[in-house]
């Protein structure tokens, strides 16, 4: 596990109604204070990687299966240069929690568009361009094959 990340696994709690599930409350191991939420769609096959923030971030799918990619490129971290890898889907919900300056993305795998839920430590403001850093799905220094993956 790259120093940092935290996964929680989601508890779905149910009735003949429905569910109820927690994502992420204060005390939890990755909860930060929460700026700004966002949602998104992405089609299937759809790669968005790679980014970063200056800020943590949370990521929760609701809806289809994410292969999500997440690279180590902070020099003074003890998981330097190391990549985890992982799914997060809507039958078994869990918040992914991702520390800021890390390289991170995702693709979407199956025939379903996959629906996220972002929880942000800072509110995206476009004309700060340090918010966020962007690199290229193929950079040679993280060296992941998104092509392998449906």
């Amino acid at each position: 596990m790259i120093d940092g990340v935290h996964i929680k696994k989601v508890t779905k709690h149910e009735d003949p109604r429905g569910f109820f599930a927690e994502l992420m409350k204060e005390g939890d191991p990755g909860f930060h204070p929460v700026m700004q939420t966002s949602y998104s769609l992405s089609a299937p096959g759809v790669v968005k990687a790679f980014h970063f923030h200056n800020y943590h971030e949370s990521w929760c799918v609701l809806q289809g299966r994410a292969h999500v990619v997440i690279y180590d490129n902070r020099e003074d971290s003890p998981t330097y240069k190391e990549t985890q890898v992982l799914e997060l889907n809507s039958e078994a919900p869990m918040v992914l929690s991702i520390p800021p300056k890390i390289p991170h993305g995702y693709k979407v795998i199956g025939t379903e568009p996959v629906g996220m839920l972002y929880h942000a430590e800072e509110a995206y403001d476009p004309s700060r361009p340090d918010q966020i850093g962007i690199i290229a799905e193929d950079d040679p220094a993280i060296g992941y094959d998104w092509t392998a993956i449906s």
